[in-house]
């Protein structure tokens, strides 16, 4: 720390006016850095309207040391240690943290990065909001608290998850103003990493020099898929942004496979671990913007079926190729180590500690499997196929990696979401030593091009993530900083709709926004397809199958186990009663976490029905469309619960008042199907679902997702309790 304070009290960056125009506020940054021009450049954009001149703004990065002042010099620094005074205002600002000072005219942005200093350039911007109103601004220090803070990006290009819901995005993601207007979202939501994940992206990025045929590209296509590539990864470079390819094993392309002799997937001989080789060396020398690699050790690496690999041959092939790959490299890079189906633990340290890399790398671990949005409570990982919970992955504690953990979302692809205290909760309790890093994303989602929304005066958006605004907003600026209020995410709704309580909407959002959580927490689920929360879908359920349809029937969620400990499920609660067991006080009963749906979905409504205003803007009352949708699926499930206890005890006891007590409780359950159904059938179009593309169709009639598809099974659900007879 001595040391670095002496740099920056000998240097001190170099600043160039950016904005010297009338009427604007007077910029003053170091112009040798990519990532604080795009940040001058933006907050430039910024301030173009507000006819403000009597500002100077200076972004001070310790990343940047010419040695001079700024001829500009506020008045209040000391006037003999001008140089000094800096450091000691940088010396408890973390790597990409940043501080803000104010004094007088003066508006003074700092930090040891000049990623540092552009979070605190957007912070400025953001408090200053859209009129540019400095009377807002308030000094501060933010540091974050984890180093890496990933979206999980799946490409439509040689993807893990084929079909339609896959393939209506090629277009989008190839498409540069897409992944401009993302990687900017990722700047101001503080992410610092795009993971982008493909079985097998080799033959669309280089032509390996050994097997020039395994790309399937002429010179001239391949030239555009490597300009977009190296476009890409220089943009993100640009805003401070890492970029990773991650990949399953064992694959290779169909022309590798048809022209040197192998097969597609789980080929172990020495040509493809050769080829493989090979390409990791030749990709990371030809893209020098690209920042590491990830692997999966699956879902083809002997994973199943009768010619198995264990856990140290598995991690034997990646050593023998990825890592000897990267050691071949001229660079150095960063990796990615998946513990998905990894086995052991004590063979991944082994990969690791051979590897010798200069920077830790980052082992992913799912967070209950593929449902993160579930419990802040761990329940299961992926690390074999039971789900086991294998500690031994982070004790004893490692020195050279660190865990990030992985928070997927496969149960809301449609509706918006965006629950702060959940976000809060999952980091206070999960932030451990060895946690350094949180991953965001989706496998069968890819928020590119919006295909479920209609042509409707509510669309005002472009991408799917602008829509979904406030999930990447929460996830990344908590990741960043846990400790944000909601007074700042607050702020960001009315800086979008100035006429709107900024709070009241939040708290709306927070609310309605537990009904997935609870369903997940509550109906236990492993693989992607195993669980759709809102949709009320398990296509692949793991638990009890009536055989009818993907829908959760009343009787599949009576006999399903919980994923979350604390609860009880329908018919362990139903029996313990029958018998006068003791219920723990600890324990959530399924009548208690109807109570709590119930409550939540009203105090919602309330705050929507105060929300919705005939000047609203079109996009706002769409938002209260879906949280008011998600307070019907909350009814809805409250319902079929009381339904299920009710059934359950009559199936238990014969007393015809609890059947005629389900019958009521499902009927109230088909009027709030139908209110989904009402608030979304204008707006929103039968879409493809991921599971669709499946290469083992269980339900091939299952062609379109909307929730007025499945309006027969809700009716289902009455009709099977009416005419059962005990």
């Amino acid at each position: 720390m001595i040391s670095l304070l002496r740099k920056i009290a000998i240097f001190l960056p170099l600043f160039i006016h950016a904005c010297d125009d009338p009427g604007t506020p007077r910029i003053n940054f170091n112009s040798d850095s990519p990532i604080i021009n795009y940040g001058a450049a933006r907050l430039t954009d910024h301030l173009k309207a507000s006819g403000i001149s009597n500002k100077s703004i200076f972004i001070l990065s310790a990343d940047h040391h010419p040695g001079h002042l700024p001829d500009h010099q506020p008045d209040h620094l000391p006037d003999h240690k001008p140089l000094m005074y800096f450091a000691e205002q940088i010396a408890e600002v973390d790597p990409e943290g940043y501080k803000i000072l104010i004094h007088n005219d003066s508006i003074f942005v700092l930090g040891k990065t000049d990623l540092g200093c552009l979070y605190g350039v957007m912070d400025l911007m953001e408090q200053i909001g859209p009129t540019c109103d400095f009377d807002r601004l308030e000094e501060r220090q933010v540091n974050p608290a984890f180093a890496f803070r990933a979206v999980k990006f799946n490409l439509p290009w040689a993807p893990y998850r084929p079909g339609p819901a896959t393939d209506l995005h090629k277009e989008t993601c190839r498409d540069l103003d897409f992944w401009e207007a993302f990687l900017d979202m990722m700047v101001e939501n503080r992410f610092n990493a795009l993971t982008l994940w493909s079985t097998h992206l080799f033959p669309f990025m280089i032509r390996a020099e050994n097997y020039p045929e395994a790309t399937p590209f002429d010179e001239q296509e391949l030239h555009q898929w490597k300009a977009f590539w190296k476009t890409l990864f220089r943009m993100a470079k640009d805003r401070g942004i890492e970029t990773y390819l991650v990949n399953w094993n064992i694959v290779v392309s169909k022309e590798f496979a048809m022209e040197y002799g192998a097969t597609v997937h789980d080929d172990r001989s020495e040509i493809v671990k050769q080829y493989t080789r090979e390409s990791v060396t030749q990709l990371i020398n030809e893209y020098e913007d690209l920042t590491g690699l990830g692997v999966t050790l699956a879902d083809w690496m002997g994973n199943w079926g009768e010619n198995k690999m264990t856990p140290k041959e598995r991690e034997d092939w990646i050593e023998a190729t990825f890592v000897e790959g990267m050691n071949e490299a001229d660079r150095k890079i960063k990796f990615i180590h998946r513990a998905v189906l990894a086995g052991d633990p004590k063979e991944m340290r082994s990969v690791i500690d051979h590897a010798d890399l200069p920077e830790k790398t980052i082992v992913e671990v799912k967070f209950n499997w593929s449902h993160g949005h579930s419990t802040p409570y761990l329940s299961l990982t992926h690390s074999n196929d039971q789900g086991t919970i294998m500690r031994d992955f982070w004790d004893p504690e490692p020195e050279n990696y660190f865990i990030a953990w992985m928070i997927r979302n496969e149960d809301f692809f449609v509706l918006r979401w965006g629950d702060p205290e959940f976000i809060r909760s999952h980091l206070l309790i999960n932030h451990h030593d060895y946690v350094d890093g949180y991953f965001v994303g989706s496998e069968g989602y890819i928020p590119a091009k919006d295909y479920s929304h209609k042509d409707h005066p509510h669309k005002t958006w472009k991408y799917a993530f602008q829509k979904q605004w406030l999930f990447y907003h929460l996830w990344g600026r908590l990741t960043y900083n846990p400790s944000e209020k909601d007074s700042s995410f607050a702020m960001a709704i009315e800086n979008r709709y100035p006429n709107i309580d900024g709070m009241e909407l939040l708290k709306a959002y927070s609310i309605a926004s537990r009904v997935p959580l609870y369903l997940a927490s509550f109906y236990k689920s492993t693989w992607d397809f195993t669980l759709y929360s809102e949709g009320f879908l398990a296509p692949w359920t793991t638990g009890f199958d009536d055989g009818r349809s993907p829908f959760i029937s009343i009787e599949e969620l009576i006999r399903h186990e919980t994923l979350d400990a604390r609860y009880l499920g329908i018919e362990d609660y139903c029996k313990m009663k029958e018998e006068g067991s003791p219920i723990g006080d600890k324990l959530i009963t399924p009548l208690m976490l109807a109570r709590v749906l119930q409550d939540g979905c009203g105090e919602a409504m309330k705050l929507i029905r105060k929300l919705r205003n005939p000047g609203n803007e079109a996009t706002l009352d769409s938002e209260l469309d879906d949280l008011e949708t998600w307070c019907h699926i909350g009814y809805y499930f409250a319902g079929k619960l009381r339904a299920g206890v009710a059934l359950e005890t009559y199936n238990l006891t014969g007393d015809q008042q609890e059947k005629e007590t389900s019958i009521e409780h499902l009927e109230h359950c088909v009027t709030h199907w139908e209110n989904v159904i009402r608030l979304t059938a204008d707006r929103y179009s039968p879409m493809p679902y991921v599971s669709m593309g499946h290469d083992n169709q269980k339900w091939p009639e299952f062609r379109a997702f909307h929730w007025q598809n499945f309006r027969e099974d809700v009716k289902a659900d009455l009709d099977y309790v009416i005419n059962m007879h005990h």
